[in-house]
């Protein structure tokens, strides 16, 4: 269940153009950390997604594509259920369903039970005048404050490929410490295949610096390109 520590707001969003803009509570429309990720994707990661979907084919891609977004988006919904009602709830009997619950309930196992307190739940952040977004979880995690993101997989995933989610997972850190006077400690990505095969990621301390610096290198270009200059 969840413990009421920081006054957490909802803000409304919206794509336009592409661009997924968060309405802050001054006024000002922000873009997410994911369309930032997005639109200053490095050109070979841009090469080596295009050079996939050829492969196997873009409708096949497209299939592959929708198909893990809706797991993803389900299995977040048992974990949120979890959280916030201490019960991941019915898995129902779609094949598809059951699927995405038994990847939730393998990362409650595997992690999720090793936090002590749950803060809040789909929380919105944002960083004042530059960007915003959305974490899966803040939590206290080993008696310690962390932000928390849940990641399906249809593979075991290398290190070396999961930078934008330690980039996203330190945005989301940035926003949490000027926002509420904290110092989030963790940064945890948390990763469940459809074969339960789990993988997790804890950024702190040295390595959580080193991202949060290539984030506002991110922001940077992000603005650049948006801007013109």
């Amino acid at each position: 269940m969840i413990v009421t520590r920081f006054p957490y707001q909802k803000l409304s969003r919206k794509t336009v153009d592409g661009v997924r803009l968060y309405s802050c509570p001054n006024g000002d429309r922000l873009p997410s950390t994911t369309t930032i990720l997005d639109k200053t994707k490095p050109h070979e990661k841009k090469v080596a997604l295009e050079n996939w979907r050829k492969r196997v084919g873009h409708a096949n891609a497209t299939a592959i594509t929708h198909q893990s977004c809706s797991r993803g988006t389900k299995m977040h919904t048992f974990l949120e259920n979890y959280i916030c009602n201490d019960s991941l709830g019915n898995s129902g009997t779609n094949p598809f369903s059951i699927e995405s619950y038994k990847m939730a309930s393998h990362i409650v196992e595997n992690s999720l039970k090793n936090v002590t307190e749950f803060y809040g739940s789909e929380v919105n952040l944002y960083y004042p005048s530059l960007f915003a977004g959305t974490t899966d979880c803040v939590a206290l995690y080993k008696g310690e404050l962390a932000i928390i993101d849940y990641k399906q997989s249809n593979k075991i995933k290398l290190e070396s490929w999961i930078d934008d989610y330690k980039l996203q997972i330190s945005s989301y850190i940035l926003c949490h410490d000027i926002l509420y006077n904290t110092q989030v400690k963790y940064g945890i990505i948390m990763m469940c295949t459809p074969k339960l095969e789990y993988q997790q990621w804890i950024i702190e301390g040295i390595e959580l610096e080193k991202y949060k610096e290539l984030w506002w290198k991110r922001l940077e270009q992000y603005y650049t390109i948006k801007f013109g200059l």
